[in-house]
């Protein structure tokens, strides 16, 4: 039997790996052929392409990439016409509805794992997913009822970030002000937030001279990428595997994406930030309908943690941000104790496993 996994970011490879591994693990002899990254890479059979690796990104982002897209989609059509059993596409929405529209002309089951968050924007692709997809596998609760609802299969599988982050640390540990900041894993997001939080770094050493700065860096970048940030004083670069240097952070000055949720999970306060292109900016605007952007603030159903989008990230509020933490250790103690309740709604063991067995079941 041999499945068809394609996952087009970071996080969405980090997710195909882990199901692919639960599907190997269950089904011994099963074979994955995989578009995605370098961790899908190490546990496929087949390794098509690297398309996480490429960061493509945003509503305009992908015209420039449209020749390499196109020719990977036929690629993948022409794997999908020899000996594919099933398809399952992992987040990354706008390429996978048109793997999805070829798996369904050859008449391949296909699963989503990690589904677009319609209910944030574009409800219409409710009714796309319920056309094209045999089952939603989904890492929040409240979509496994949104599907539903809509007529597709669904079940909330629990979020893999729940079980593998380490324990919230509820106090700090003492010693001088950590401040992490992290740009984002893809080079579009480094390039504009980067020189972003480092300045606000600066600013706020005014205010507390003895701050330490770390720049957690994505291990699909180059390390090269990093070298602004090793010129400013206090500032070191570091990548953070086990979670272990981010679970110490005071404060983390953040992309929004999934670091947002991994912080609120490891009780880490912070500073949600997020600058784009502008066309992509205004058709953003144009559709989102939820009133914020980062999951704790959208999980809590209220604002925990502040946001500054597009033209409100600016160093100078960043900075005030961040020193309000920095200044407050009783809020910002109340604010870990409340990132840390969140935890609850996801935790349910076995997330990759789960959504394997949901698979597997239909082949059974």
């Amino acid at each position: 039997m041999t499945f068809l996994i394609v996952a087009g970011d970071p996080s969405g490879d980090m997710r195909a790996a882990e199901l692919a591994g639960a599907l190997k693990k269950k089904s011994p002899g099963l074979r994955i052929a995989a578009v995605g990254g370098g961790r899908l890479r190490e546990v496929a059979d087949e390794f098509i392409e690297d398309l996480a690796g490429r960061g493509i990104v945003g509503f305009w982002e992908p015209l420039r990439h449209l020749r390499f897209l196109r020719g990977l989609l036929r690629r993948i059509d022409g794997r999908l016409a020899s000996s594919v059993d099933g398809l399952i596409v992992v987040d990354y929405y706008g390429f996978n509805r048109r793997v999805l529209e070829i798996a369904r002309r050859r008449g391949i089951p296909s699963y989503y794992y990690v589904c677009p968050q319609v209910w944030a924007s574009r409800p219409g692709r409710v009714a796309v997913l319920k056309r094209l997809v045999r089952k939603a596998l989904v890492l929040f609760p409240f979509e496994e009822e949104l599907y539903r609802k809509a007529g597709l299969p669904a079940t909330f599988v629990g979020h893999p970030l729940a079980e593998s982050l380490p324990a919230p640390r509820l106090a700090r540990d003492g010693g001088p002000p950590r401040v992490g900041m992290l740009p984002g894993s893809r080079g579009s997001e480094l390039s504009r937030h980067l020189p972003l939080f480092l300045e606000a770094f600066k600013l706020l050493r005014e205010d507390f001279p003895d701050a330490e700065g770390v720049v957690v860096a994505s291990g699909h970048l180059p390390a090269e990428s990093f070298e602004a940030a090793r010129a400013v004083e206090g500032v070191r670069v570091e990548s953070d595997p086990d979670y272990a240097l981010r679970s110490g952070l005071d404060v983390a000055i953040t992309a929004s994406g999934t670091a947002t949720l991994e912080n609120a999970l490891l009780g880490v306060p912070m500073v949600v930030v997020y600058r784009m292109s502008w066309p992509t900016y205004w058709a953003a605007r144009a559709l989102i309908r939820v009133p914020y952007i980062a999951m704790a603030n959208i999980l809590a159903g209220r604002r925990l943690v502040p946001e500054l989008i597009q033209a409100d990230a600016t160093p100078e509020k960043i900075a005030d941000a961040a020193a309000a933490f920095l200044g407050d250790p009783a809020a910002a103690s109340r604010l870990r104790r409340e990132l840390s309740s969140l935890r609850a709604l996801l935790s349910r063991p076995g997330a990759a496993s789960r959504a394997a067995d949901e698979i597997l079941g239909d082949y059974r």
